[in-house]
């Protein structure tokens, strides 16, 4: 296994979101995660998020170069639930930190799962 650091396998959060804004907002959303990649450090390849229309959340990915961001809204109760699977030398948590920023979330509740470790 290489111990390049643009090559070990990298570090993956689970971010659960409670109270946050804007999760039925597409366009909020897409700029959101995009800015959010921009603040790891991360390479967005593609992106795609679909709405599942008026009184429903949103679900996307951003493909990234050093792996994606995934988003899933419930606007009805502020609940998103995101993961951030970052490698190479991007960091996650600045992503995390972005996302918090913005969503204004009332809490934050983080697993950190340390991917290719063993």
């Amino acid at each position: 296994m290489s111990t390049d650091p643009d090559h070990l396998p990298g570090l993956h959060l689970i971010v659960d979101l409670y109270g946050a804004i804007g999760l039925d907002d597409t366009e909020f959303l897409e700029t959101t995660l995009h800015a959010a990649a921009g603040a790891a450090g991360a390479t967005v390849l593609a992106g795609h998020l679909h709405h599942f229309g008026e009184g429903h959340g949103v679900t996307g990915i951003l493909l990234l170069a050093e792996s994606h961001i995934s988003i899933h809204t419930w606007p009805e109760t502020g609940y998103a639930a995101v993961d951030i699977f970052l490698c190479g030398r991007s960091d996650a948590h600045r992503a995390a930190a972005y996302l918090r920023e913005v969503l204004r979330p009332e809490r934050v509740v983080i697993t950190e799962i340390a991917r290719g470790q063993g």
